[in-house]
């Protein structure tokens, strides 16, 4: 296996050395000092306590009533019954396919209802936020949309599940241009408040960048897949706000339902601070199981990638999108323009690398430190449909765009990840119209292989680079169908040679040519090179992650000749880009390594196991790693060009043209 760059290899093993060394001391002391402490029941028993919620329930009163998500391992014995039929405690809900409980309970009792064996984890039920242009063109969907040998692909019965604050129905932008039936195919309520439509304002919007038919002014606003079909899933109120319990509810019935719909993709412009690491997460690990299950699940970085005063922070990729099955998209600031080569990444993009963690028995944090996000995609004030008399243009007027004024054709313009993302699922949805056999890992794949690299940022910045849907869908539909997890790895991938690894878009009578990243981002770092698309690899079926085989251990970088061929480049760090391919350029990092255990050596600085040095210190280049910084959605989306996409008018007219 290939690994880059070879200086940099003796320095690692030095430090890594080292590391191994401190920690092995460390881990020795805590394991002694833990040995003779009397309260070793509680130390153990903290790892099956989210951190949050151990806080929680240490500055309460013992009688104060928490919501919690119980995980569970094994069927409910015939005691974890009779706790939860105990006075004080309430069972309020059960997720069948993943096997959780929602439970309101006092908080002195948690220690007692993590202690059952079949009690795999315990958490609260938080609180779940929206995070919140002519973008077909800039993006390709245009492209896509107009093939002349293969037929065009707009996303025709592909069904695409829109996990927010509801939708506005009675919006043109969801209506079948064909047939003039609307496309929201199923609607339902998971906020306890008996309504569909979209009181808050941020779910109609994300769902016409998703799948927007085109309708108002001559189909200038168009949605990525115009023709797919939508489920509305509600599971932020009417202020914006949901639960941990709400978003497994429309999970877990969106798993149920998946067949029935055909939804293919999922869309959560929404997030929650990720402290509990992926592997115990429950959303997170709900995400996973829909991937496994042959579901794209795309989510928002978040917004909080600098402070108020304009520096930049990296850590603070938002809950779902730090589980590594999910596909998380960060935002371009595309400066108003058609032209690509302007673009930059919005500053206030959430940077990675993952910062959610596990406790141990003796009470040390583990990280995850995945680099995030996967990619990136237009997300500055970009126009889309709006719903009426929403909270979010009550607290703003100025985002209505002036596009019309008739209330079922009005547009509005929003920034950020969440409108981002939503462009990514468009075109999964637009992938699998090309080819129904792909899997979720093949989708995030093309998708990453086929970005463009933006120069100047690195990766924890730009993922894979930015979304290409002209390049992903030219790809997907050469995939070979017949592929499954009995393929040999090494066979043939696509039922064409190895193309040409660049994408033309056209705009105001110009043309912009620029290369594919042809690289993916995995785990801790990422892979390169052509048998990423040439060659089957075993990651790319259901039921693994695409780092599985490329890293082991805590950053040592060994490829698994079982999962991936042996001329696949592993990267070793995190690059700045130099704008062609992914790994090309210099190093963020220039050890260029980034520990599994919560552990970044870059920039001279050895931090150890999640130490920060005051929440906040401050790297060689300037920039902030932060655990807990948390800055105002007003603060946080300012800093960037103020200039939208030239605004068309409505002639009141439907344009058919899609």
């Amino acid at each position: 296996m290939k690994k880059r760059p070879y200086s940099k290899l003796i320095t690692w093993l030095t430090c890594l050395s080292l590391l191994v060394s401190l920690s092995f001391g460390i881990l020795l002391t805590d394991r002694a000092s833990a040995a003779a402490k009397d309260n070793s029941k509680a130390k153990s028993q903290h790892s099956k306590v989210a951190s949050d919620l151990r806080e929680k329930t240490q500055q309460g009163t013992g009688g104060e009533l928490v919501d919690v998500i119980v995980q569970l391992s094994d069927e409910m014995s015939p005691q974890l019954n009779a706790m939860l039929r105990s006075s004080g405690v309430k069972l309020k809900g059960r997720f069948t396919n993943f096997n959780f409980l929602s439970v309101e309970l006092p908080a002195s009792t948690v220690d007692s209802l993590a202690d059952f064996p079949e009690v795999d984890f315990v958490s609260l039920d938080g609180e779940v936020k929206a995070l919140g242009g002519h973008v077909a063109q800039t993006t390709g969907a245009n492209n896509a949309r107009t093939y002349a040998t293969s037929g065009s692909f707009d996303g025709t019965g592909i069904g695409i599940a829109i996990v927010d604050s509801g939708i506005y129905t009675s919006h043109v932008a969801f209506l079948n241009s064909s047939t003039n039936v609307s496309r929201i195919v199923k609607s339902q309520d998971f906020t306890g408040e008996g309504r569909t439509d979209d009181p808050y304002g941020h779910g109609t919007h994300v769902a016409a960048a998703a799948a927007g038919n085109g309708m108002v002014s001559n189909g200038k606003y168009i949605g990525i897949a115009p023709k797919a079909n939508i489920i509305n899933l509600r599971v932020l109120n009417a202020q914006g706000v949901g639960t941990v319990s709400g978003v497994l509810s429309a999970l877990d019935w969106l798993y149920t339902n998946r067949t029935t719909y055909n939804i293919r993709v999922v869309n959560m412009s929404l997030g929650m601070d990720a402290i509990t690491s992926y592997k115990t997460d429950p959303v997170c690990k709900a995400a996973r199981k829909l991937v496994d299950a042959g579901v794209v699940v795309v989510a928002a970085a978040g917004n909080n990638g600098k402070k108020s005063s304009g520096q930049k922070v990296y850590g603070n990729i938002h809950a779902p999108g730090n589980e590594p099955s999910v596909i998380t998209v960060g935002a371009v600031n595309t400066l108003g323009t058609d032209n690509r080569g302007d673009d930059t990444i919005a500053t206030y993009s959430s940077r990675g690398p993952t910062r959610s963690y596990s406790t141990d028995a003796f009470g040390v944090k583990h990280y995850d430190n995945l680099v995030k996000p996967d990619l990136v995609a237009p997300g500055n004030k970009l126009v889309f449909a709006e719903a009426p008399n929403s909270k979010i243009l009550q607290e703003n007027a100025a985002l209505d765009a002036n596009v019309s004024s008739i209330t079922n054709r009005k547009q509005m313009a929003l920034s950020g990840t969440s409108v981002a993302s939503p462009l990514v699922a468009g075109a999964a949805a637009l992938m699998f119209q090309a080819n129904t056999s792909l899997t979720p890992n093949m989708v995030r794949v093309l998708l990453m292989y086929t970005a463009q690299q933006l120069p100047n940022f690195n990766t924890l910045e730009q993922g894979s680079g930015s979304l290409n849907v002209d390049g992903a869908v030219y790809l997907a539909k050469y995939v070979r169908t017949t592929l499954n997890s009995s393929t040999a790895l090494g066979s043939s991938l696509l039922m064409i040679g190895l193309p040409n690894p660049q994408t033309t878009i056209a705009y105001g009578g110009s043309n912009y040519t620029f290369s594919w990243a042809q690289g993916i981002v995995v785990a801790n770092s990422f892979a390169a090179g052509p048998s990423l698309i040439s060659k089957y690899q075993k990651i790319y079926a259901q039921g693994v992650l695409l780092g599985d085989g490329v890293l082991l251990g805590d950053g040592v970088l060994l490829g698994d000749s079982t999962k991936l061929t042996s001329d696949t480049l592993i990267g070793s760090g995190v690059f700045i880009s130099n704008g062609t391919t992914l790994g090309s350029g210099g190093w963020f990092c220039p050890t260029g390594v980034l520990l599994g255990d919560g552990v970044l050596l870059g920039d001279g600085v050895l931090l150890g196991d999640g130490v920060l040095l005051g929440d906040g210190v401050l790297l060689g280049d300037g920039v902030l790693l932060g655990d807990a910084l948390r800055v105002a959605y007003a603060a946080q989306m300012t800093g960037d060009s103020t200039t939208m996409m030239t605004i068309n008018t409505d002639s009141g007219s439907d344009y058919l043209g899609y």
